[in-house]
């Protein structure tokens, strides 16, 4: 069972973060560590799209993982991509078994040291803006479910914190949220 005071120091946390000051890329990371603290995942990282509908890596837990979330978008392939694509959850226990799904990102995870990975959408409101990634080294299905409920979690953060543009990234083109 996940740490009841990590669980309401995660919430303490990304609820100070919510300020007028608000910087997305220190929300983000905060998020993929947590991530990384209270799910079943060894590693966990966030894409986002641009104005123009581009992903972009915002955050990752480690260096390990930033490098395999551009390594997903160069090559056009992956769970974070067919996620945030389709809008639906993305699961896979075992990459050994989607080698032919996505062939290059496969292997390169694998030779990272991850056997399994979930990618979930973030949404603003009813819109796909990115997905989160969560990488695990041991194959098999996760052993905490990141989310109790039908609606995929993450969501993104409150829009009143950036202005209700079109989308996160490009609301925060200093990287950080200033509300106005």
């Amino acid at each position: 069972m996940m740490d009841q005071q990590l669980l309401a120091k995660t919430f303490v946390e990304l609820a100070d973060n919510l300020v007028a000051d608000f910087d997305l890329i220190d929300f983000l990371r905060l998020l993929t560590d947590r991530c990384v603290g209270m799910l079943d995942a060894s590693a966990a990282g966030v894409l986002l799209a641009d104005r123009d509908g581009k992903l972009r890596v915002m955050a990752a837990s480690d260096e390990q993982v930033r490098l395999l979330e551009l390594f997903q978008l160069q090559n056009d392939e992956g769970p974070c991509l067919e996620c945030f694509r389709t809008g639906t959850p993305v699961i896979v226990p075992d990459l050994s078994t989607v080698t032919a799904r996505w062939p290059r990102l496969a292997v390169a995870a694998q030779r990272s040291g991850f056997a399994a990975v979930q990618a979930l959408p973030m949404r603003l409101r009813d819109e796909v803006v990115g997905a989160l990634n969560l990488f695990r080294t041991t194959p098999g299905p996760s052993t905490r479910p990141p989310h109790p409920s039908p609606r995929p979690w993450p969501t993104s953060p409150p829009s009143a914190c950036c202005n209700n543009a079109p989308s996160i990234a490009a609301r925060c083109s200093t990287n950080s949220c200033r509300g106005r």
